[in-house]
């Protein structure tokens, strides 16, 4: 079989990993994932989160039967790009500017095997945040803990973070930041797990 590395410090990746029944290691990349925001031209967020999972990938010291997955996600609203907030003043304002309005996750995923890209994949999910009270958010803001610096909506929809939205629009593990159908395809196809 195949060995598979996750390229990520995500928990909820790993999570998902893991109910899945997928054995696997993580290896952070360390990356500077300003760097690569900062000479990103294009105006693609989806663009961006591949280039940013790719980066991810190359950079782990893989062996021959391997497989190397990075995972990203950008959030876009109103032609805008956002990172994960980093403090709890800026994700308060992150979620006062989410309010009422619909955004979507942009998830990228590549996987790279010998040092080759050899699937990407994209994943869009719009999510309508609905217009909830101040009372709520002080709620939120006091209950959330880690979640509000741990993503780039300021939410862990997995959590709390669900009373955040009216209504959405994608796969529930890609607005998680691993679109799970698509990877296990991926891992059946490349001898990781079983077909």
């Amino acid at each position: 079989m195949t060995r598979l590395i996750l390229a990520s410090g995500s928990a909820i990746r790993r999570q998902i990993l893991e109910d899945a029944g997928v054995a696997f290691e993580v290896q952070t990349s360390g990356i500077d994932e300003n760097a690569i925001k900062a000479e990103w031209t294009g105006k693609n967020p989806s663009g961006l989160a591949v280039k940013l999972a790719e980066a991810k990938a190359k950079v782990v010291q893989a062996g021959e039967e391997t497989l190397v997955l990075g995972a990203d996600q950008i959030l876009g609203l109103d032609g805008q790009m956002y990172d994960k907030a980093r403090s709890k003043d800026e994700a308060r304002a992150r979620l006062q500017t989410l309010r009422g309005k619909t955004h979507i996750l942009h998830s990228g995923l590549v996987a790279i095997r010998k040092g080759e890209t050899i699937w990407t994949h994209t994943e869009d999910s719009h999510l309508s945040v609905r217009d909830f009270s101040d009372a709520f958010l002080d709620h939120y803001m006091e209950t959330a803990g880690d979640e509000l610096t741990a993503s780039v909506g300021a939410y862990a929809f997995e959590g709390l973070g669900a009373q955040l939205f009216e209504k959405i629009e994608g796969d529930y593990y890609a607005i998680l930041g691993l679109p799970l159908l698509p990877v296990l395809a991926l891992l059946r196809n490349e001898g990781v797990i079983p077909a």
